[in-house]
């Protein structure tokens, strides 16, 4: 079987026993940060996918808000949750769709259907540039001229960090020589059976022209984690215990637009227009 092909089945395998849905409510500060913006730049209606949606948390909270939602993703589990998740919140009426797909091969899909795409998670696991390239393009093609597109990629340096503060987390980032490949390369591959693995990450400076480069006009670029990465449980607690907690994640939303937060913010998000 070939390289690519055992990765992807491993992905499958992981997102199919991962609670995806439980990590954005259980770490809400990227689900909070990357709504808010999306909601800023979204039409005020309009046809969207959800491209690699996973279960559906951002395609239901847009569903919520009116708009015609295609939901797409790469594992047979995440889209038959996405589907229960639309029936037990009422929703079922808003959704166009529920597919399994390759987010480097949309196959089925038209040219210039949406008034706006997300694709907030294929590229975390697309190792190759030709299959970066493959999923961007995919997005374009799919994406109406003018319309916007919100595309989450993960932080190389974040990355760095958190190997080197946690070695036995990230193995095989648990010697410096491997430390310098991954910053080098952007590769990932779990040591340990069972974790988040077959993954890339971007180097800040390479985004936006790598986005640009397909065809897209750069609107913003967002540090998703903002300082999250940064507070303890137990500093985070100290707001909250002061009853300010609302007013922390109001300064996280508007630091995530800070250029400084970017490289130690786990999760990106680029927002384009199709050109």
């Amino acid at each position: 079987m070939k390289r690519d092909h055992i990765i992807k089945d491993h992905i499958i395998k992981y997102y199919s026993g991962f609670d995806e849905w439980g990590r954005l409510e259980r770490e809400p500060i990227e689900f909070i940060i990357n709504m808010h913006y999306i909601r800023e730049h979204l039409p005020a209606t309009g046809c969207i996918l959800d491209n690699g949606a996973g279960p559906g948390k951002y395609a239901m909270e847009l569903a919520k808000l009116g708009y015609q939602v295609t939901l797409s993703d790469l594992t047979p589990s995440s889209v038959d949750t996405a589907r229960q998740k639309a029936q037990e919140f009422g929703l079922a009426q808003q959704f166009d769709g529920f597919h399994v797909l390759d987010a480097t091969s949309l196959s089925g899909v038209a040219d210039e259907t949406y008034d706006a795409s997300l694709m907030l998670g294929p590229l975390y696991h697309l190792q190759t540039n030709e299959e970066r390239t493959a999923a961007v393009r995919e997005l374009y093609r799919v994406t109406k001229r003018g319309g916007v597109v919100f595309v989450a990629m993960q932080s190389r340096m974040r990355m760095s960090i958190n190997s080197l503060q946690s070695p036995q987390h990230w193995k095989p980032n648990d010697n410096m020589a491997a430390i310098r490949s991954f910053v080098e390369k952007g590769i990932f591959d779990h040591q340990d059976q069972g974790r988040f693995t077959g993954a890339y990450y971007f180097n800040i400076q390479d985004v936006t022209p790598f986005m640009e480069q397909h065809g897209f006009e750069t609107v913003d670029l967002i540090g998703s984690s903002s300082l999250r990465a940064m507070l303890t449980d137990e500093q985070q607690q100290y707001w909250k215990e002061r009853g300010e907690y609302d007013e922390l994640m109001q300064y996280m939303i508007e630091a995530a637009k800070d250029p400084s937060i970017l490289g130690i913010s786990s999760h990106l998000l680029y927002i384009g227009r199709k050109k």
